[in-house]
């Protein structure tokens, strides 16, 4: 054995052109990715605000429901009163 190769590993600094091609192709990989990533965020960040504008559509039909249901109810409270009084004058004569 030469003294070179007893002394353990040595760092080849010869790049080659299927390293080159290598890194290239990683770093494509790497650009590629985070694009696509981009991308999905897009399309997330989309569907968010669809999501908030349904959402808000969704309780402003609720509030108006609401709204109308205790109108309803105090409409629905006067006629039982209406009646109850009707039915109590009745009863007296």
């Amino acid at each position: 054995m030469t003294k070179e190769n007893s002394r353990g590993w040595q760092f080849n600094r010869q790049v080659n052109l299927s390293v080159l091609v290598q890194l290239v192709f990683l770093a494509s990989l790497i650009v590629g990715s985070w694009v696509n990533l981009q991308r999905q965020l897009d399309l997330l960040q989309r569907d968010v605000t669809m999501l908030l504008q349904c959402q808000k559509d969704f309780t402003a039909k609720l509030e108006t429901l609401s709204a109308k249901s205790i109108s309803y109810e105090y409409r629905l409270r006067v006629l039982e009163k209406h009646i109850q009084k009707d039915d109590t004058d009745r009863e007296i004569f």
